[in-house]
């Protein structure tokens, strides 16, 4: 199994909310990591949405990084 097989998407936002959401799981001891896609687009010279950041934790971490991101964001997450 590759590492990237091993991180799953908790969260998509703002820059500003993933960073705090990222102090809040370092405080928890869960490591996390961000794509944005929009930065890297630009500089490949592609478009794509301003504003929205994926942050993804280990498999192992997901379920109590969710709680966290739902607790800190809950307006983020809809009812399945």
């Amino acid at each position: 199994m590759s590492e990237e097989e091993n991180y799953k998407r908790v969260y998509t936002g703002p820059d500003t909310n993933v960073q705090y959401l990222q102090e809040l799981y370092e405080k928890s001891g869960i490591h996390s990591r961000v794509r944005n896609d929009f930065d890297s687009a630009l500089r490949a010279g592609f478009g794509a949405t301003p504003g929205q950041v994926l942050l993804f934790v280990l498999q192992k971490d997901y379920d109590e990084a969710v709680k966290i991101a739902k607790a800190t964001f809950p307006k983020d997450f809809t009812d399945e």
